[in-house]
């Protein structure tokens, strides 16, 4: 099983963002790649006509750059943080630091010359080309010089636990924020061996009769339910089952 194929991950290059998840897809997503946020409202005409030209902008980059779109009337926090007198405004998030944004409405020609200085990042370029050699060495280098570098990192440890050095994989991942990524390799490192074809029903079913008194039962059928993922139709029935027998 292979737990992460892009380093960009599965989220699409456009989506919303409120005050509760801004940290996990902003901030730390920016360690992977460029971040431009989107400060609008339902009531801001300019908004509307910026919104689709950045989105547009955006999708051209073929995943260089995302775009998270923030609601200001619904998420004060935000707003705050960026210290938000009018809108729309833009900015750019990279390594978790603002590098670039501007305020008010925007021709096409000022929003792709925006986008454009946020091309590929040098480092980023690299990563991803050791990713897809899979190459642990060189995924070792570059953590020699940069310890926390979470790209690196989330890759290495989805190679070590494909050869199975779960234990190295799980204190490597103890570097960085939980992320969607660091949770499935956590998962995959703590489950071991799985079923042919995925097939978890059977032990799904199995452990539901140990979680409320057995911590290790418990925690396996959470790292299962992490591997099956949330598109799998059976994940959101087992969640259900498991809350009945916890509580």
């Amino acid at each position: 099983m292979k737990i992460v194929s892009e380093i960009s991950g599965s989220q699409g290059a456009v989506f919303d963002v409120s005050d509760a998840d801004f940290e996990s897809q902003v901030l730390e997503r920016s360690r992977r790649q460029a971040v431009v946020v989107d400060l609008w409202a339902p009531w801001c005409g300019p908004c509307k006509t910026l919104g689709p030209m950045l989105e547009e902008a955006v999708a051209a980059t073929g995943g260089e750059v995302v775009l998270a779109k923030v609601n200001v009337d619904e998420n004060p926090a935000i707003s705050q943080m960026f210290q938000v007198q009018s809108i729309p405004a833009v900015y750019a998030i990279r390594d978790g630091q603002v590098v670039d944004g501007f305020v008010g409405a925007q021709g096409r020609t000022e929003i792709d010359a925006f986008i454009g200085r946020l091309g590929a990042d040098p480092m980023a370029e690299m990563i991803q080309g050791l990713v897809e050699r899979r190459d642990e060495l060189g995924l070792r280098a570059v953590l020699e010089s940069d310890p926390s570098n979470e790209a690196a990192i989330i890759a290495l440890a989805d190679i070590l636990v494909q050869r199975d050095a779960a234990e190295e994989a799980l204190a490597l991942l103890e570097r960085i924020p939980e992320t969607d990524d660091a949770r499935r390799i956590k998962a995959a490192a703590r489950v071991g061996s799985v079923p042919p074809d995925d097939d978890f029903d059977q032990e799904l079913t199995s452990l539901l009769n140990q979680v409320k008194v057995d911590d290790e039962a418990r925690q396996r059928f959470v790292d299962i339910l992490e591997l099956m993922g949330p598109d799998d139709p059976r994940t959101a029935a087992y969640r259900k089952q498991l809350t009945a027998r916890l509580f």
